[in-house]
This record gives C-alpha cells, sequence and structure tokens, in this order.
C-alpha cells in the first residue's frame, strides 16, 4: 500500500483547486438556503417533544452523496496515474560464492550471540548491497556442499543464509573441501570478475583436499579469494563437548586460527585476508569487500504510466446512483 501512494501522482493537478467549491456546497445546503415558506399553514406537532427516527436522521445527510461524486468526479479530472518504472541494467558482472564454516566453533560466544549469527547477519546486509551481481552459497564443516548455486535472486539466498545451522553437515573444518566446492561453481563462469568469500574460525583438521590445492585451483581459474578469520584474541566460551541429547557444554578455550594458511590462500589469488574479533570488525571487512568489488553499471530508466482515473469516476457515479435510488425509494417525498 506505501509502494502504490509512493508511485501515485495527478497529471493534471489543477482540476484539484475546483474542490474548493465543496465546502460552500455544504455552506449552502445546511445555512446558506432561506427556508421556504409553505403555502398552506396547518397544524403539526413540532411543538410537542419528539425523537427523530433512523430514517429522519438520514435524510438530513442526503445531499452530501452528490457532493462526495462531484469530488470524486474533480479527482478523476485531474487524471490520477501511477508511475510504472523499468530498469534495463547493462552490469560488467561479477559472480561471487560464499563459503561459510558452520563447525561447531561457530557456535562460541565472543560474538553476541554467537559467531555463526554474526556471520549471516553481516553476509545478509552484502548481499543487500549487491543488487546486481550473482551470488552463491557454499557451506562446510566436516565436509562442504553447496546450499544456494549462483543466483540473482538475493531473496532467496538470504533465505538459505537464515536457515544456515550447527550440525547441517558432519563436524570438523575442511577449508580446502569448502574452497574447492565454491571454485567449482565458479570455474565455467563467463562473469569478468570471479571472487569467493572464505570465512571460517579454525584450522583445517579434516577433509581430503589440502587448502593450498584447492587456492592453487582458484588461480588457475582467476577466482579472487577473500579469506576472513572470525574469532577474538585470546579465549573464548566455546562449545568443548556435546550431550547425548544434542546439547552443547561450553568452557573457556583457545581461540586458535590458522592465519598463516587464509594469508597464503589470499596471497595465490590476488584476494586479502581479514581478521575479524567483533561485529564492528567483521561489518567493516565487508565494506572494504563491496569497495574493492565494484560493479560498473549502466542504467537506462524508462517510466510509463497507468491512468487510474476509471477507479474515481466509478465511485462518482457509484455515489450518485445510490443519491438518485433513495430520494426516488425510502425517502422519497411528494411535492
Amino acid at each position: 500500500m506505501i509502494d502504490y501512494w509512493n508511485q501515485f501522482h495527478f497529471d493534471a493537478p489543477w482540476w484539484l483547486l475546483t474542490l474548493g467549491i465543496i465546502p460552500l456546497m455544504v455552506w449552502w445546503q445546511y445555512f446558506g438556503k432561506k427556508k421556504e415558506v409553505p403555502p398552506i399553514v396547518f397544524s403539526d406537532l413540532s411543538g410537542l417533544p419528539s425523537e427523530k427516527s433512523l430514517k429522519e436522521r438520514l435524510y438530513y445527510y442526503l445531499p452530501i452523496l452528490p457532493m462526495m461524486a462531484f469530488a470524486f468526479f474533480i479527482l478523476a479530472l485531474a487524471r490520477p496515474q501511477l508511475n510504472l518504472t523499468e530498469e534495463k541494467v547493462k552490469a560488467e558482472g561479477i559472480d561471487i560464492m560464499m563459503a561459510v564454516d558452520l563447525s561447531s566453533s561457530m557456535l562460541s560466544k565472543d560474538f553476541n550471540p554467537d559467531r555463526l549469527e554474526v556471520s549471516k547477519m553481516v553476509a545478509e546486509e552484502f548481499v543487500s548491497k549487491r543488487r546486481y551481481d550473482r551470488i552463491g552459497l557454499v557451506v562446510f564443516a566436516g565436509e562442504a556442499f553447496t546450499q544456494c548455486p549462483l543466483t540473482v535472486d538475493h531473496n532467496i539466498l538470504k533465505d538459505f543464509l537464515e536457515s544456515l545451522r550447527v550440525g547441517m553437515v558432519q563436524d570438523g573444518t575442511a577449508i580446502g573441501m569448502g574452497l574447492a566446492t565454491a571454485v567449482n561453481r565458479l570455474k565455467d563462469s563467463d562473469a569478468k570478475s570471479k571472487i569467493i568469500i572464505l570465512l571460517t574460525d579454525g584450522v583445517n583438521n579434516t577433509g581430503y583436499i589440502n587448502p593450498m590445492t584447492a587456492a592453487e585451483i582458484a588461480k588457475q581459474y582467476d577466482i579472487k579469494v577473500y579469506t576472513i578469520g572470525v574469532g577474538t584474541m585470546g579465549n573464548a566460551l566455546s562449545p568443548v563437548n556435546r550431550g547425548l541429547n544434542g546439547e552443547y557444554y561450553f568452557a573457556m578455550s583457545r581461540v586458535e586460527i590458522d592465519t598463516e594458511l587464509l594469508k597464503n590462500i589470499s596471497e595465490m589469488t590476488s584476494g586479502k585476508y581479514f581478521r575479524a574479533i567483533d561485529r564492528a570488525s567483521l561489518e567493516n571487512i565487508y565494506a572494504e569487500i563491496d569497495r574493492l568489488e565494484k560493479t560498473e553499471i549502466e542504467v537506462d530508466v524508462f517510466k510509463r504510466y497507468k491512468d487510474e482515473y476509471r477507479k474515481f469516476l466509478n465511485v462518482g457515479l457509484i455515489l450518485i446512483m445510490l443519491s438518485f435510488g433513495l430520494r426516488t425509494t425510502i425517502f422519497k417525498t411528494i411535492n
């Protein structure tokens, strides 16, 4: 409804000035007209106390109907229109795969409420800014899989991001697997620029693909990798065990991120390594990536208009017919 009125305008607004006649019509109807003196004087009960019926009270307001109809006719003459804007976009496309760590350590409480939730929220904000880019999502822990292939439907992508949960993948940190899966999704892309944003909070400890091997493959396909290490410096309240009921037990433990590996991956692929120690720093990292990987866009805007006067005209006609119908039936008078 808000969007409707934002796109609404009058093509001939000077007709709206005639709406000023309506208050004069109301004044004349109820206050300005001289009461007619009946040619024949007859006795009535007006001097006695009485209560007016509903019909009598409604009859008093009957003249308002044609006034309202007049107002809608004026609005129709003012040519109400809706702006229907179309955009033709010419963009130097950038394809982006986001690789997100879903290992249990992403539940650590050094971010509020935890690393994963903050990573998801900041990633969604980043996606919202990349209006014309194709973006996809890979998740990894002990294994890796594509959660969402490259798409321009960012609403679907954000739904996938929101649905991410620790436990979707066997636990562990297979950085090489996550990177290789993302590379596989980008290797056949014809985009001018192809990038991977790999976010992890640990050390590669499983998987059958070496992270540097995956980085070499990315380099061969001219894919740039931005790596983000997530976690505070020192110790953090982290999952240390899991009960039979599936609940995690937390304790203070040392934050270990393979900074050297992540730096090497980024350097090999002409990307950049970042360290996020809190939400603000993570937001700044995504903002910097957004600045580094700008899409050159040429937009042609075409405007068309849809006339809406028929709606106002129809309401006016309905009010006129209603007024006529009431005067000739329920409120019929004898002259």
